[in-house]
């Protein structure tokens, strides 16, 4: 049986790239396929596949401006062909879910969301304020087009496998389809566990709209605790300017300077809504307990009272609220990271194959 990979695109390692390294070991011929590869940027894992890209690679600025051709991306989605696979795997978050395969193939996708962008967080993107007057206006006319071609192409996928029970929901909401689901690897083997605890709090994310850092530096500009922030994005300089001196930002961290940072911290702040979210629970894995928003797929990792707590309004003042409040409990760490070790790599690996195998062997049977 031939199989493919496809991804969105290759430009760093994130939660996605951990679940496509793990279908690559499970799948060892398999290429990629993908919009666009940034050489360099994937673990030694990825980058050693043969990666096929699409036209989107070779367009100017594509290395940090990708985004701006998302209009192109569903014709660049259309040109891929594989119609020699008899099995094409996709990891997806945007739009190579809705790649075509031949009659006959089966295509399982692992959604890590609906295509977030003109879905559940086009207000996050392209509301007032987050996005210029022309880019908003041109969102109003490319947005409803994308909806549609999202949902029609949909079809495309045999079997949807989603990485929580908020996308599966999302999932049967857009598209009117079932899927399994299946969290994803968190390398919990990399964090030990830790009780210290240097009395600052803690933010590892993309620094883009939706993860509401925002939030988090409005509240530490307030209450004048030291918060740590770990990442880099389009709204670093915005962030850097808001923050008062009790704010650090670090830019860009190597997996071992996280997992410093991690047993370092007194809790791990998470303000935004995220489709699953890993960063809680490599947090959890070092026994550190996590404060985050109470929606979206946190819901499904953190235990309230026990590995973490939720503040309901995002709001700066909400988020405030519950930093006080966590001082006052008194969290076990080795508990904690109990939790988190039910999220391994390698409970993703068996699991993740075995759905493959019986989607096949179904897909055969159906024949």
């Amino acid at each position: 049986m031939k199989v493919a990979l496809v991804h969105d695109w290759l430009t760093g390692m994130r939660g996605g790239e951990k679940c496509l390294e793990v279908l690559c070991e499970l799948f060892p011929d398999a290429p990629i396929y993908t919009l666009l590869h940034n050489k360099g940027s994937m673990s030694p894992v990825i980058e050693s596949k043969r990666i096929v890209t699409s036209f989107i690679d070779r367009l100017p600025a594509k290395k940090k401006q990708y985004r701006k051709y998302l209009p192109l991306f569903p014709f660049a989605v259309a040109q891929f062909d594989l119609s020699e696979y008899d099995l094409v795997i996709s990891t997806s978050h945007a739009v190579v879910k809705n790649v075509k395969v031949r009659n006959g193939a089966v295509h399982i996708c692992y959604c890590f969301t609906p295509m977030r962008y003109v879905w559940d967080m086009y207000e996050q993107y392209f509301g007032k304020g987050k996005a210029g007057v022309m880019t908003r206006a041109a969102m109003k006319i490319i947005a409803p087009m994308l909806r549609w071609w999202d949902v029609k192409t949909s079809s495309h996928v045999t079997y949807f496998v989603a990485i929580s029970e908020e996308v599966r929901k999302r999932i049967r909401r857009h598209y009117s389809r079932e899927a399994e689901m299946i969290y994803p690897p968190v390398d919990t083997e990399q964090f030990q566990l830790s009780e210290t605890d240097e009395d600052f709090y803690l933010i590892v994310s993309a620094l883009v709209p939706y993860k509401r850092v925002d939030l988090a530096v409005e509240a530490f500009n307030a209450n004048g605790k030291k918060l740590i922030i770990a990442g880099t994005g389009p709204e670093s300089e915005k962030l850097k300017v808001m923050a008062k001196p009790n704010i650090e930002f670090l830019g860009w961290q190597s997996d071992d300077e996280l997992a410093q940072l991690y047993g370092r911290c007194r809790a791990l702040i998470f303000p935004g809504v995220e489709d699953f979210g890993i960063v809680p629970l490599e947090a959890q894995a070092s026994g550190k307990p996590v404060i985050a928003f109470g929606q979206g797929g946190a819901l499904e990792t953190i235990v309230e009272g026990k590995t973490g707590l939720f503040f309901r309004r995002q709001t700066a003042e909400s988020l405030q609220e519950m930093i006080q409040q966590s001082s006052l409990i008194k969290f076990n760490p080795p508990e904690i990271r109990r939790h988190a070790l039910q999220f391994s790599r390698s409970n993703f690996q068996h699991k993740i194959k075995q759905s493959i195998d019986d989607k096949v062997r179904q897909h055969l049977n159906r024949q």
